[in-house]
């Protein structure tokens, strides 16, 4: 999509169009393209239809009430930030006692739209003339316009003095893919860091994957996954430096960290938990396992065990029914055994993938019972653990 076709959509015809194109069925979308075609310019028949397949795709991170009066390019929609995530992020600001927020990097308008509805006034700044045009777009669509200030600009260029906090969400992929090096970063993370520091308060966006050497020792450091999946690490300045936690949502439910020694290494007991993957990404295991009084099963791997069933927000619980060898063979056996008919694979520590190993063990699944077989490894040793749902 170019900048002409998207100020096309704003248009009242553009506007008549998305309306009519809602929920318009990819086997149909020919047919409907045709038949438009001959009332409406192509051009902005086919902007109308790819328009409407982002506010599809929006709809998982923004609902479907907001995604169907937005307007997205295909980065923003897979770049945006969560609703929950980013009202999450804009609550923890507001409790700081920001009022006003820089978010330099805005994308189309996510997390300026969580600022906005949590009562801060924000100046989001974006250098690519077609996402400042969304993003400015979105603000008027749900009626943001007065708290929200859209401007083309180099980040870089920005004053941010006058503001209570900063936000700054780089950009972290490139023409190969995804950026590992926080120095890749568009714009860096050094040059992210040294304008933090000129607000009261600031968070960071960072890959979860941010090696914890690069966190710069005057931040706090916060993983946050929603519904078990994780999502983002933020960078927060302003608050507790050194500070590591773990954020679950919905909740949230906050696990921080407490510099715990690595917990014990012991045998498998009935029951195996599974850390939520923020905790993991925050190095909290130990924290986990000292909640549910546990153990590990490897000193290497983030399966904690214990001999009890204890009911936690930061792990899944599994109740431990057989202990293997990995033994292709014997596993196949053992659930036509036991009518196993729903096979769920979990792996870590393991390279064995856990599509291959199901079509292998469970070709027909057949039989009214589940099982959940963990591919790991336990003192070091190949091990697979039969279990289901505590």
């Amino acid at each position: 999509m170019n900048d002409l076709s998207f100020a096309s959509l704003l248009t009242p015809e553009g506007r008549a169009l998305l309306d009519e194109v809602r929920g318009t069925a990819p086997a149909r979308e020919l047919a409907v393209a045709t038949r438009l075609r001959r009332e409406h310019p192509a051009d902005l028949v086919s902007a109308a239809l790819a328009q409407a397949r982002l506010r599809e795709r929006a709809a998982a991170k923004f609902g479907a009430e907001d995604a169907e009066r937005m307007f997205f390019t295909a980065n923003g929609v897979e770049q945006s930030t969560r609703t929950a995530v980013a009202a999450h992020r804009a609550g923890r600001l507001r409790e700081l006692g920001a009022t006003s927020v820089a978010d330099l990097c805005c994308g189309i308008g996510g997390d300026a739209i969580a600022f906005a509805r949590a009562g801060i006034r924000v100046l989001a700044v974006d250098r690519d003339p077609l996402t400042a045009a969304a993003a400015r777009a979105n603000a008027e669509a749900l009626g943001l316009s007065a708290p929200i200030e859209v401007r083309e600009a180099d980040v870089t260029e920005v004053d941010v003095s006058g503001y209570d906090a900063v936000f700054v969400d780089p950009a972290r992929r490139g023409g190969r893919g995804r950026i590992f090096d926080p120095e890749a970063y568009s714009p860096p993370l050094s040059w992210a860091v040294a304008t933090a520091l000129k607000a009261p308060h600031a968070a960071l966006k960072v890959a979860p994957g941010i090696p914890h050497e690069a966190v710069p020792t005057a931040a706090e450091a916060e993983w946050i996954s929603d519904g078990g999946d994780v999502k983002e690490a933020v960078l927060w300045f302003g608050t507790q430096p050194g500070l590591v936690r773990a954020t679950l949502l919905p909740g949230p439910r906050v696990l921080r960290g407490r510099a715990l020694p690595d917990p014990p290494v012991r045998a498998p007991g009935r029951y195996l938990y599974e850390p939520d993957g923020a905790a993991i990404r925050a190095h909290l295991v130990a924290e986990v396992a000292e909640e549910l009084d546990g153990g590990l099963i490897d000193e290497t791997i983030a399966y904690v065990t214990a001999d009890e069933h204890r009911d936690s927000p930061y792990a899944t619980a599994y109740e431990i029914t057989d202990r293997l060898p990995f033994n292709v063979k014997r596993l196949k056996a053992l659930l036509r055994e036991r009518e196993v008919g729903v096979l769920t694979v979990k792996k870590r520590g393991s390279a064995v993938e856990p599509e291959e190993l199901r079509r292998k063990v469970l070709p027909k699944p057949h039989g009214p019972n589940a099982v959940t077989v963990f591919l790991t490894r336990v003192a070091g040793a190949p091990t697979m653990l039969l279990g289901h749902p505590a």
